[in-house]
């Protein structure tokens, strides 16, 4: 193998155990998508969009613990860093739900 290459797949190898490096995890590791602080407002010339209820899906889905079940039931990720598994099955639900 030219020492060009192997250099290179060495350079590789070495980010991604330091990207995967478990020390490097931050302590209060929680899922990405929450709800948030949602505010729905009515107004007389309201142009919004007709999925303004995706908020209290998302807050549903906290109050029943649905992402907590999704996260202990599944194990597709080794590590998850920075997301869980619930982030990704819910943001393709949000999505089927939007039409997307």
């Amino acid at each position: 193998m030219n020492r060009k290459i192997a250099k290179k797949l060495a350079h590789r190898k070495s980010k991604i155990r330091k990207r995967l490096d478990k020390k490097s995890l931050p302590d209060d590791l929680e899922p990405m998508l929450s709800p948030g602080n949602i505010h729905y407002d009515i107004a007389e010339r309201n142009r919004g969009t007709n999925y303004g209820g995706i908020g209290t899906i998302q807050m549903l889905v906290k109050q029943l613990g649905l992402d907590k079940a999704i996260n202990n039931r599944l194990g597709i990720f080794k590590i998850r860093n920075p997301y869980f598994e619930s982030d990704h099955i819910l943001n393709i639900v949000y999505n089927i739900l939007c039409s997307g």
